[in-house]
């Protein structure tokens, strides 16, 4: 089997597939507080299988299991189960879009007891963790690995499947504005529109709806954003936070921050953009971009975190001031690092 940064060869493939041919029934996870592309990949992948015959079920790790808002419109919810119901040790489970075991939350320990575990995934900074490794860092979504399984498979990819598969491939490419809009991401997008996907329906839905009082939390957001040129070797830091006291004053969930950082990575003046966001139970999670100088991927993964080297994450207890100071030397870090690697 490849590691998580080789190619996926041939014989990962066509071991996923013997495994999925096998199985009667089929366990599938996604990381915490999923994106598009995780619930998109893990949902499409869930649909395709179920009309294939399989006994599947759904989840992610979050204690209350609630889909965000603007993810809603997705088909097969009915899939998902809460982490309680979910089986605690699959015979055959599938995880998308988790760079690490650790990314499950509270489906980790059942990962850990599954009979075999296929990891679909596209983060460079994956562990290598499960027992076979569909993992390609060039691949702009992971949507677009559970699309190449389905065609090896031989199942059809119809639109609701479509639908999801295009959602995550929208989400991890920024609408196609990011350098991961490849070609092949074009073709694939142009081959899920052919099967009757709306792509202007779900655009709105992920990108030009929220709630009234998101824009009131925006508004404090970027009133207390701080601009440090220096920061990152040179390159520039601009960052902010918001509260859980901030969304309560306007009754916001969490799962609605998820634009805040596109309109803070905007400023020109800064190649790197930190949202620090608190969530219900007092954990802060970063939301990191990068213009392209900067390895955020790198820098986050030194904290515990992890993701791509223009968009990455990482979790933390300590208060937006101390994370940002615990942030700083790895950016600076992971610039020299590249540097060198020139």
């Amino acid at each position: 089997m490849s590691g998580a940064g080789a190619p996926i060869g041939e014989a990962d493939w066509a071991r996923a597939a013997e495994l999925v041919h096998a199985a009667g029934r089929v366990a599938l996870a996604c990381h915490v507080s999923p994106d598009g592309d995780a619930l998109g990949s893990m949902l499409g992948l869930g649909l395709a299988l179920r009309r294939a015959g399989k006994d599947v079920v759904a989840s992610f790790g979050d204690r209350d299991a609630a889909v965000p808002r603007m993810l809603r419109f997705l088909p097969g919810r009915e899939l998902l189960v809460a982490p309680s119901a979910f089986p605690a040790e699959p015979e055959l489970m599938i995880t998308c879009d988790a760079s690490s075991r650790e990314r499950l939350g509270l489906l980790e320990p059942n990962a850990a007891r599954a009979g075999e575990l296929i990891v679909i995934d596209h983060h460079a900074s994956n562990t290598g963790f499960g027992s076979v490794h569909l993992v390609d860092p060039e691949a702009p979504a992971t949507t677009v690995l559970v699309a190449e399984l389905l065609d090896r498979l031989g199942i059809e990819i119809d639109r609701e499947v479509a639908t999801c598969l295009y959602t995550g491939l929208v989400t991890d490419t920024g609408s196609f504005r990011h350098s991961s809009a490849t070609p092949a991401a074009h073709a694939m997008a142009a081959r899920l529109i052919a099967k009757g996907v709306a792509p202007d329906e779900i655009a709105r839905a992920l990108f030009d709806s929220v709630p009234y009082g998101y824009l009131h939390v925006l508004g404090t957001a970027l009133g207390r954003a701080a601009l440090e040129p220096s920061a990152a070797a040179g390159h520039g830091l601009i960052w902010t936070y918001v509260t859980r006291e901030d969304r309560a004053r306007y009754a916001l969930p969490y799962d609605e921050l998820e634009g805040v950082i596109d309109v803070v990575r905007r400023a020109d003046a800064a190649d790197v953009a930190v949202v620090l966001k608190e969530t219900d139970d007092g954990e802060w999670h970063a939301s990191v971009r990068s213009r392209c100088a900067v390895d955020v991927g790198r820098a986050c993964a030194a904290l515990g975190g992890g993701g791509h080297r223009r968009a990455a994450g990482f979790a933390t207890s300590l208060p937006p001031e101390q994370a940002i100071a615990a942030l700083r030397p790895h950016l600076t870090a992971a610039t020299r690092a590249d540097l060198d690697a020139r």
